[in-house]
């Protein structure tokens, strides 16, 4: 009988953490290891497998059909690896974790988040606030809240990491017609109320490029923004994530709407050494967010 190769689970996770970050020096980064120590972790995974996992694509690297039937098994045994030993590590953990983050990742994300955290932190009692930027980190300051994600890059906060840079868009109806079919009318804007970083950016973009906008909705949550959004009144700025089914990503060269840039999220903590079932949340929201934002694109390197 065949021996069955042992696939070793650093290797494992070099390689899913290389095409989710869509770099070999990223994922060097991230481990740890020097760039070249990555590269060779890829190739004994391919001498183990017996087969080329990745192949030239341009100037990059994409899976071959093999490896993207590794890379999601590889990430099902990642996930079970780290659950088990979260479990063995947390099952005796008490206390109590307050958390709060924007509305967008509330009925996407959040459930996946709470979901693993019970199974591995069963004595740990959790208590969510979704809510805007400025109402968390309001309350992030006054000891309200134990963690906080919020949009913006965090550099002015004390104890802050930035997790991921996600791309704004515009946000509408698939059949949005475009600006030219506005004639002389200003754009149809729904936004937030100030202070919001979406519609700071968005009417920025809108007056560098000349485009005449006016607010015709307002509002103070997000389920506001997308139904008004919906209904048509105008279009609005987010990210992918939450996005409702019936509204669409607008492209800015179909539409005649200025390019955006992106905006960063990060992961904010009332103290600079949490205890430690905030410590396990945060981790657990970090490689969560992480695994997430790395299904929202095919996994590639760049060369």
């Amino acid at each position: 009988m065949a021996i069955r190769p042992n696939l070793d689970m650093d290797v494992l996770r070099t390689f899913v953490t290389a095409f989710e970050l869509g770099s070999f020096a990223r994922a060097a980064d991230r481990l740890g290891r020097s760039q070249s120590a990555v590269s060779t972790q890829l190739r004994k995974l391919e001498e183990q497998i017996g087969q080329a996992l990745v192949q030239k694509s341009g100037r990059g690297l994409v899976l071959t059909a093999a490896g993207e039937s590794l890379f999601s098994y590889a990430k099902r045994i990642l996930e079970l690896n780290d659950e088990a030993v979260q479990m063995v590590r947390g099952a005796e953990v008490e206390g109590w974790v307050r958390l709060g983050l924007p509305q967008d990742f509330a009925e996407s994300w959040l459930p996946a988040i709470l979901a693993r955290f019970a199974r591995t932190h069963p004595k740990v009692r959790v208590e969510v606030r979704a809510d805007r930027n400025v109402h968390l980190l309001e309350k992030l300051m006054k000891g309200e809240l134990d963690l906080v994600l919020a949009w913006g890059a965090g550099d002015d906060a004390p104890h802050a990491a930035k997790v991921a840079d996600l791309q704004l868009a515009w946000v509408g109806r698939p059949d949005w017609p475009g600006v030219r079919s506005l004639g002389a009318e200003p754009l149809p804007l729904v936004a937030f109320e100030q202070p919001c970083l979406f519609r700071s950016a968005g009417i920025a973009a809108l007056d560098a490029a000349g485009i005449p906008w006016r607010l015709v909705f307002l509002s103070a949550s997000l389920s506001g923004l997308w139904a008004a959004a919906a209904a048509g009144l105008g279009i609005t700025l987010r990210t992918a994530v939450g996005m409702p089914a019936g509204l669409s990503a607008l492209d800015p060269i179909a539409t005649g709407l200025p390019a955006l840039p992106s905006i960063s999220l990060a992961l904010h903590r009332a103290d600079d050494e949490p205890n430690a079932a905030v410590s396990s949340l945060a981790d657990i929201l970090m490689e969560t967010i992480h695994d997430q934002l790395g299904m929202l694109a095919k996994p590639r390197l760049a060369a």
